[in-house]
C-alpha cells in the first residue's frame, strides 16, 4: 500500500495552556502508531513540570492497544516543552525530528552558552529524518516533507491522506507561522506552503496549534482545498513578494512566545532536561538582552 492509499485514524488532543495539539496516528486498534508533537506540562512561575498531557496520550494508546513505534517532532518548538523522553520510557518507540535540527542546535548553543559537551550532531534524538524518507507503521506507510521557513528544521509528516504540518500552516483564518526566530526565512516558508498546498485538494491537514482569532471553537483539521481558497496569508493568487512583505510586517509586531526560553533549550535536547549541576538540580538559562 502506498502513502496515499490509506485513511489513517487520527486522534488529536488539545492542550489549552499552550494551544498545542498532540496527535496519535494509527491504522486501528492493535496497530502500530506514531505520536506527534507531545506536550510536557510546565509552570513558568514555579519551574515545575507535570505529565498530565502526556498521560492522556498514554491512556489513549493503552485503550486502543497500540504499539508506539515513533515519537515525532515537527520541529524544535518554541511554545511548549516536549514530553518525548517520558513517553518513550512509558511506551517505547524512537524519538525523531528533521535532520536540520543540527542547524538549530548550532544557533542556540551559542545563544544559551550551553555546556561544552552539548553535541551539535542531533545525536540527542534516536533518528533524524530527511526529505522523502519513509516511515513504516505496519501497513501504514508515511513520508517526510521538509518544510523550512518557521525554522530551518521544520518537517511535515504524511500518512495516507493525512499530513501533520507543524507550525508551517495554521487554520485558514489564522494564516501561517512567524519567521523571525533565528534561522527563520519568509521566502523559504512561502515555498514550503506551496509544497504542502500542491498535494491533492482532499488531503487532510492537521495543525500543531490553533489560536482562534474570534470566538469560534478551537479547530485543528482542514484540507488543502480549504487552505488554497481561504488561508488569509497564502491563498491561491498570493505572490511570494506579497507574502514576504506581509509576513515581515506582521512578525515585527509579535511578542516572543511565553515559553520560548525554557522550550527551545530543552527541545533541542530531544526533550531531556539540561544536565544536573553539583547540587542535583537541572537549570534552564535565561539570556538577558539577547532575543
Amino acid at each position: 500500500m502506498t502513502a496515499t492509499s490509506l485513511q489513517p485514524q487520527v486522534h488529536g488532543m488539545f492542550d489549552p495552556a499552550t494551544w498545542t495539539v498532540t496527535y496519535v496516528v494509527h491504522n486501528g486498534p492493535g496497530s502500530e502508531c506514531a505520536i506527534i508533537d507531545s506536550v510536557l506540562d510546565y509552570d513558568p512561575k514555579s519551574g515545575r513540570t507535570r505529565h498530565t498531557s502526556a498521560d492522556r496520550v498514554i491512556a489513549y494508546v493503552h485503550a486502543n492497544d497500540l504499539q508506539v513505534k515513533w515519537i515525532l517532532e515537527t520541529h524544535a518548538h518554541a511554545d511548549h516543552l516536549s514530553a518525548a523522553p517520558y513517553l518513550r520510557t512509558q511506551l517505547g518507540g524512537q524519538i525523531a525530528i528533521g535532520g536540520r535540527i543540527t542547524d538549530v542546535q548550532k544557533v542556540f548553543k551559542g545563544i544559551f552558552n550551553l555546556e561544552p559537551g552539548f553535541k551539535l550532531d542531533g545525536s540527542q534524538f534516536d533518528h533524524l529524518f530527511h526529505d522523502g524518507d519513509t516511515i513504516e507503521l505496519g501497513e501504514l506507510r508515511g513520508s517526510v516533507m521538509e518544510v523550512p521557513g518557521h525554522t530551518p528544521a521544520c518537517v511535515a509528516y504524511r500518512f495516507g491522506d493525512a499530513v501533520f504540518v507543524g507550525d508551517t500552516l495554521f487554520m485558514p483564518d489564522v494564516g501561517t507561522a512567524r519567521c523571525d526566530f533565528p534561522g527563520g526565512d519568509a521566502k523559504a516558508l512561502y515555498a514550503s506552503t506551496r509544497k504542502l498546498l500542491s498535494l491533492p485538494p482532499q488531503t487532510r491537514l492537521f495543525m500543531c496549534h490553533d489560536y482562534p482569532p474570534t470566538d469560534r471553537p478551537v479547530a485543528f483539521e482542514t484540507t488543502v482545498a480549504a487552505q488554497r481558497a481561504n488561508n488569509i496569508h497564502v491563498h491561491d493568487g498570493v505572490s511570494e513578494a506579497a507574502f514576504v512583505a506581509l509576513r515581515t510586517q506582521r512578525d515585527a509586531t509579535l511578542e516572543m512566545p511565553t515559553l520560548i526560553l525554557p522550550s527551545v533549550q530543552i527541545n533541542i535536547r530531544a526533550g531531556e532536561l539540561p544536565p544536573k549541576e553539583a547540587n542535583g538540580v537541572a537549570y534552564a538559562k535565561i539570556p538577558l538582552n539577547v532575543l
